[in-house]
C-alpha cells in the first residue's frame, strides 16, 4: 500500500478551491494534491497561481477522471453533477469524496451508491459536522440509552441569512435547473444529516414552505415541516434563509430527561426516575420527576472539511472505518426530498419518499426554471 494518497479535484468554486489549499497547506498527512478540473478558465488560472506548476489541470471531466496520476476524487461541482461525476469515478476504480448534498434526488443517488458498491473503493462524503465535538457527544447520550426513548425533536435552524446579494452572486443558485432547492438543499444538509444520525429517521412528514418568500428566487428560503417517528414520537424541523438574527438549537426530550445544544453548550435535564415509571406511580396529581441539571462537556477538536479528508484518506491507506460513509448521504436526502414533496402537493409524504413522484414534478420545475445552464 502506498504511502500516499494522490488526489484530483473536481470542481474549484469556494469549496473545492477551500479543499485544494487545505491539502497543499499539508493539513490532510497522507494526501497529496496531483489534478484539478473546472470548466472556467479563470480558475484554472487561480489554480496556477495558488497551487503550483506541478498540479496537472483539465477543462474537461472526462479527460480529468482519465488521468492516471490519481487515486482518488473530490467532487465539489454544483449538485446535480455530483452523483455523475461519482458514478463515472466508481467505474474507473478511483475513491471519491463528494461534497454535500450527495444529489438533488434520491434515485440519482441510490444509482451513485450501487456504482460504489460494485466499485469497492472507498466513499465518503463531506458532512464534517460529524467532525464537531458538541454533536458526537449529543449522539453518544443518545445511543447509550441515558436519554431513554425518544419521544419528541426540535430543532430550529435560522442561522443561515443570505440577502439578495448572495443569490444574485451566480445564476444557478436558488433555482430548480440549478441547484435543485433552496435552504433545504444548500445550507441544510448538515442539519438534516446529523437529525438522523443522531436521533434516526422519521417515516413520513407534512412540511409547509415559503418559496421566494423572504427574496426574489423560485425555490424555498423558509421551512416548517413536522415528522413522525417508528416509535410515535414527533419532531419539528424549522429553518429559513430570511430571518436575522437567527437561532440554532436542537432540543431532544426522551422518558429520561431532555437534552438541549445550543450556542455550543449542551445541557441535559437528567430524571432521577423515567418519566413513564413516574406517571404510573405517582398518586399527586402536580407532581413531576425531580431533574438534575447537568452540563455536559464534549472535550476534541472541531476539525472541520480538512478533518473529513484526513478521515477518507485515512480510511483509503490504513482500512479504518469511515466517520462519514458516502453511502449515508441519501439519508438527508430522503428527508428533505420528502419534505419538498409534501409542500407542493399539500400532504403527507412518506420516508422514504416516493421517489418517482418526486422526481416528476422535480423535472417540471427544472423545465419552468428561470435558470438555462
Amino acid at each position: 500500500m502506498s504511502e500516499q494518497v494522490r488526489i484530483g479535484i473536481v470542481g474549484l468554486g469556494k469549496m473545492g478551491s477551500a479543499h485544494a489549499k487545505s491539502i497543499t497547506d499539508g493539513l490532510v498527512p497522507g494526501g497529496v494534491l496531483a489534478c484539478v478540473c473546472d470548466t472556467d478558465e479563470q480558475k484554472l488560472k487561480w489554480a496556477k497561481e495558488n497551487l503550483g506548476e506541478n498540479i496537472l489541470k483539465f477543462s474537461n471531466v472526462d479527460e480529468f477522471l482519465n488521468c492516471r496520476q490519481m487515486d482518488g476524487i473530490i467532487i465539489a461541482t454544483p449538485h446535480y453533477e455530483h452523483s455523475p461525476v461519482a458514478i463515472k469515478a466508481f467505474e474507473k476504480g478511483l475513491h471519491v469524496l463528494v461534497e454535500k448534498p450527495a444529489g438533488v434526488y434520491t434515485k440519482q443517488v441510490r444509482e451513485m451508491n450501487e456504482a460504489a458498491k460494485k466499485a469497492g473503493t472507498v466513499f465518503s462524503i463531506m458532512f464534517c459536522l460529524r467532525t464537531d465535538p458538541v454533536y458526537a457527544k449529543v449522539r453518544e447520550i443518545v445511543k447509550s440509552g441515558e436519554l431513554g426513548e425518544i419521544k419528541r425533536t426540535n430543532w430550529i435552524i435560522t442561522t443561515w441569512y443570505r440577502p439578495q446579494s448572495y443569490y444574485d452572486s451566480c445564476g444557478w443558485r436558488a433555482s430548480w435547473s440549478g441547484e435543485g432547492g433552496g435552504v433545504l438543499i444548500n445550507q441544510d444538509p448538515h442539519q438534516l444529516d446529523l437529525w438522523q444520525w443522531i436521533c434516526g429517521m422519521p417515516v413520513r412528514t407534512r412540511a409547509f414552505m415559503g418559496f421566494g418568500k423572504y427574496h426574489d428566487i423560485e425555490v424555498e428560503d423558509d421551512v416548517t415541516a413536522y415528522v413522525e417517528y417508528e416509535n410515535g414520537a414527533t419532531g419539528v424541523f424549522i429553518s429559513s434563509t430570511g430571518e436575522t438574527p437567527g437561532s440554532n438549537r436542537l432540543e431532544i426530550a426522551g422518558d429520561r430527561g431532555k437534552l438541549v445544544l445550543e450556542n455550543n453548550k449542551i445541557i441535559f435535564w437528567k430524571l432521577k426516575v423515567s418519566e413513564r415509571q413516574f406517571n404510573r406511580e405517582c398518586k399527586d396529581a402536580f407532581a413531576q420527576p425531580e431533574a438534575e441539571r447537568i452540563e455536559i462537556e464534549a472535550p476534541g477538536e472541531y476539525t472541520q472539511q480538512p478533518g473529513i479528508i484526513r478521515d477518507w484518506v485515512g480510511a483509503i491507506l490504513n482500512g479504518t472505518e469511515l466517520l462519514a460513509p458516502g453511502e449515508e448521504g441519501i439519508k438527508e436526502l430522503q428527508i428533505s426530498n420528502a419534505m419538498h414533496l409534501s409542500a407542493w402537493t399539500d400532504n403527507w409524504a412518506g420516508i422514504p419518499v416516493d421517489e418517482e413522484q418526486f422526481y416528476k414534478i422535480l423535472m417540471r420545475k427544472v423545465e419552468n426554471s428561470s435558470y438555462i445552464k
